[in-house]
């Protein structure tokens, strides 16, 4: 069977193991082919090519619930369950999702985009299965990298403790194949899994148990000696003593021996953990050779893999690097912390130069949070790099741990804002919200990369507690940079533009949004005044009292959540002051998830564009006209 006639993935049951063996071959030239159009998650798709195949061929999806964790190394899963045209619209606006979707496909049954649920996850549906009294199989996928997610090793005790049958696929793609042992792990697999086997062993156990006297005392001795000789030649003790019966390691990319662990594994009728190698970027040799940067990828060309890379200002990521490392220089007690994004946070250089002062914590949100407190109140100087999106993973650290102790960490929150093709699992438009009413803490955001450097300055110089400065996925302005960085005062805006009557208080790129509006307003004689609110909190109250009593028209300009950020934190201030009668219209994100896209395609759809401002200009002037010249509002 060729590719294009794969239509749905009950198709692969008629084919024989060298028949898939070709197939996978076809679906690693698809995936390399397509992705240098579109981009995407490269690296990890072609390494689980025969893991997925395996899975779809052993069992009966959508009965059986296949778990991704994390979703974007379900390319494979998508091309063999029908969506395998649609590979073009891969990551853009209304098109494939780069991860699980649901509303994709009936065999997408778990959303995840963040790492570590998958397990919890699954054992949520072996519950649901037994209580409806219904016999499908639950499978969940997990890589090691999600497995140093703390959630996941909550999962494995529970799921362990309960007995349920489900699996649990550990794609592991770090480790390699001892080849002196692999004979007797095969041989330990086979003989744990067996049906007779099993039934052996627990007749043994009840017939010792039988005799009198010292029935009980042989059955205890057997059962030590067992479990002594188990911890000599069993790989996956931790796993065993979890509950699980251990299978592995498998080679991911021997699908005679992927179907035959498969096979075994459903003669066991409690928990089953089948450990499985693969390597990641299999079949293309510039993503085998570094999986780091092929893990998601731009376009590029197939035959020398170079990145498509379009030419333009730097990142704020890249700015934030070089200036951390200046700031390192500055200040011994500078630590960076990192929860398994070095590269994407922009950490390398700042490892290379002070590798005792970077902290790689693997997927855990939490600690990193918690670890930051304990530095900080030892006097050091903790930066926590983190995604917008993944710090909401360590709300409750930030809560109890950080601002309830006052503690003197930083937060550096990169992809604040719309992310573009990641979509609606990664958009950093929430941790304004949820930040912002937590005592005790600073948080800011600039308008271009200069004012950047100067608050990364302004936050290693504060000591009063927690401090936030959150940048955006994009690249820079292209603005010149001072060499002398001061500290910004805590809580003050600034106007970039002078004007009368009506004004924009934007955060963070919606500046220069709201300056292009002012520009195209300009024609029409509306002097319209631009605010850099580069203050989340505290938010400059001095300013706000003059805007009302010059009975300023406003618009609060942001890209995130319109409920409970930067607009709501004024509206509340007017209503503590008791100044009713101030006119504030809030443009944000509304209250609803934003799909993939780019990030320019996202602000459309959320009318977050200047043409849209100045739409929203003229529906102020037309409910509350302004006369030029005169201070107040006509009486």
């Amino acid at each position: 069977m060729k590719l294009p006639q794969l239509k749905q993935p009950e198709q692969l049951k008629s084919l024989s193991v060298d028949e898939l063996t070709s197939l996978a071959v076809e679906i690693r030239q698809f995936l390399i082919e397509k992705l240098s159009v579109t981009g995407g998650h490269l690296a990890s798709n072609l390494g689980v090519v025969e893991l997925t195949l395996a899975l779809h061929y052993c069992y009966n999806s959508p009965k059986d619930k296949f778990l991704f964790d994390v979703g974007h190394q379900a390319y494979v899963h998508k091309i063999l369950t029908g969506r395998m045209d649609r590979f073009d619209t891969l990551r853009k606006y209304n098109g494939l999702c780069g991860f699980v979707k649901r509303t994709e496909s009936e065999h997408d049954v778990w959303e995840a985009g963040h790492s570590s649920t998958s397990l919890s996850a699954a054992m949520g549906m072996a519950l649901a299965r037994d209580l409806k009294g219904e016999d499908n199989k639950v499978v969940a996928f997990i890589g090691d990298g999600a497995l140093t997610g703390g959630m996941a090793f909550e999962a494995l005790n529970h799921i362990g403790h309960a007995q349920k049958k489900l699996m649990v696929v550990l794609n592991d793609n770090e480790m390699s194949i001892a080849p002196n042992v692999g004979a007797m792990h095969n041989y330990l697999s086979k003989l744990r899994s067996d049906r007779h086997y099993l039934r052996a062993k627990d007749e043994v156990e009840g017939m010792l148990k039988k005799i009198p006297a010292i029935g009980g005392k042989l059955a205890k001795t057997v059962e030590k000696l067992k479990d002594s000789l188990k911890y000599m030649v069993v790989p996956g003790i931790l796993f065993e003593e979890l509950g699980f019966t251990y299978l592995g390691p498998v080679d991911g990319h021997d699908l005679q021996k992927l179907i035959d662990t498969f096979k075994q594994a459903d003669n066991v009728d409690g928990p089953v953990f089948v450990h499985v190698l693969t390597t990641k970027g299999k079949g293309y040799t510039p993503a085998e050779a570094d999986s780091y940067k092929w893990h998601g990828i731009t376009p590029y060309k197939i035959e020398s893999g170079q990145v498509l890379k379009s030419v333009g200002n730097p990142m704020y990521t890249d700015v934030f690097a070089q200036t951390l490392i200046e700031l390192g220089e500055r200040d011994s007690r500078v630590v960076a912390v990192t929860p398994a994004m070095p590269g994407g946070s922009g950490l390398f250089p700042f490892s290379k130069r002070f590798p005792d002062r970077m902290i790689d914590v693997g997927i855990a949100e939490q600690h990193a949070a918690t670890m930051c407190a304990a530095m900080a109140m030892e006097g050091m100087k903790p930066v926590f790099a983190v995604y917008s999106t993944f710090m909401q993973r360590s709300y409750d650290q930030i809560v109890h741990d950080i601002c309830r102790h006052n503690a003197n960490v930083t937060f550096a929150i990169d992809r604040a804002g719309f992310v573009g093709a990641d979509g609606e699992t990664h958009q950093g438009v929430y941790d304004i919200a949820f930040m912002r009413h937590i005592p005790n803490m600073v948080l800011m955001m600039p308008k271009d990369e200069n004012e950047l450097r100067h608050m990364m300055f302004t936050a290693l110089e504060y000591n009063d507690g927690p401090i936030a400065y959150r940048y955006p996925r994009v690249n820079g302005l292209g603005v010149p940079m001072d060499e002398t960085l001061v500290s910004i005062p805590i809580g003050t805006w600034e106007t970039v533009r002078e004007g009368e009557g009506y004004a924009v208080l934007a955060v963070g790129p919606m500046v220069q949004v709201a300056l292009e509006a002012s520009e195209l307003l300009k024609r029409e004689g509306i002097q319209l005044q631009v605010v850099n609110a580069r203050f989340l909190k505290p938010v400059d109250e001095d300013m706000l009292r003059a805007l009302a009593k010059s009975r300023t028209n406003m618009i609060v300009l942001e890209e995130a959540s319109e409920a409970g950020s930067l607009g709501s934190a004024i509206l509340e201030f007017y209503a503590s002051q008791h100044m009713f009668d101030t006119t504030v219209s809030l443009m944000g994100v509304p209250d609803r998830f934003i799909e993939h896209g780019s990030i320019k395609e996202q602000r459309a759809e959320t009318e977050l564009t200047a043409s849209a401002v100045c739409e929203e200009i003229r529906k102020l002037i037309a409910l509350h006209p302004y006369e030029y010249g005169k201070s107040s509002f006509p009486s």
